[in-house]
């Protein structure tokens, strides 16, 4: 009777498609019309495309197959995307599409499409390339508005940097989207944490980073902490706890 060694490594094969560089005017799947790239990264790319039958714009993230063995990347996705469909901050899921791409079988996601810009791309609009601090006080609180509601669910992001959010400026006010949640496994206190101070880096760098920092008010950097981890995780456990501080801070005398 022959059974399986276990002792051996099992090897998957998969095939390597260094990118997907889909053109303008290209139709995936008989449905969706491509109207240009919005961005790739490590897993893979995201377009901007067109519903052929109803003219809806969308967006669509196309996985490399090594980043995506059985489906497993695009699983974890719709499943997360799904459980967070109440929260604001997230971009919505709405299904999943199939198509050959050189002769290799590819799952690709389909979502809500949101006007608006990468926040690196609009920090390099701006003069200095930098938020003024109380900007940066609107915007961070926007984010933390937002991701409160994930953490509110004992969930988390995984991956909050500036090409990971997607703005919309209307006056002071800040409208924000997420995109590429990161998979570190079951949701933590420490993944929480982390998400934390990711925030607080970004408003750190959104004001300047570390060439503007001396000259930033007390106020400000008792909220960057000096980026020290153990500090920020003492003073914010959660993105709830951070917007609750924003919105009761005192302001010391002085001009701003």
């Amino acid at each position: 009777m022959y059974g399986v060694d276990t002792s051996q490594p099992i090897i998957i094969m998969v095939t390597m498609i260094a990118n997907f560089d889909f053109q303008p005017g290209r139709i995936l799947a008989n449905k969706y019309e491509i109207i240009s790239m919005l961005g790739s990264g490590w897993e893979g790319e995201v377009y901007k495309v067109r519903e052929r039958t109803i003219g809806i714009e969308r967006a669509v993230k196309f996985f490399y197959p090594e980043r995506n063995v059985h489906n497993r990347a695009i699983k974890f996705y719709a499943k997360k995307l799904h459980k967070l469909n109440h929260c604001p901050i997230v971009i919505q899921y709405l299904t999943q599409e199939h198509m050959i791409f050189r002769k290799v079988p590819i799952t690709f996601l389909v979502s809500e499409y949101v006007e608006g810009e990468l926040l690196s791309t609009f920090l390099k609009k701006q003069k200095a390339k930098r938020l003024h601090a109380f900007e940066g006080l609107h915007l961070l609180h926007a984010l933390a508005v937002g991701v409160e509601e994930i953490h509110r669910v004992k969930e988390y992001h995984g991956d909050l940097h500036d090409d990971n959010i997607i703005i919309k400026r209307s006056g002071l006010s800040f409208s924000v989207k997420l995109v590429d949640m990161y998979n570190w496994g079951a949701p933590s206190a420490r993944n929480i944490r982390d998400d934390v101070c990711d925030l607080v880096r970004i408003f750190y760098d959104a004001i300047g980073g570390a060439r503007f920092y001396a000259r930033q008010r007390d106020e400000i950097k008792d909220i960057c902490c000096g980026l020290k981890r153990s500090l920020i995780i003492r003073k914010f456990r959660t993105a709830g706890h951070l917007r609750h501080y924003l919105e009761a801070m005192a302001w010391h005398d002085g001009q701003y």
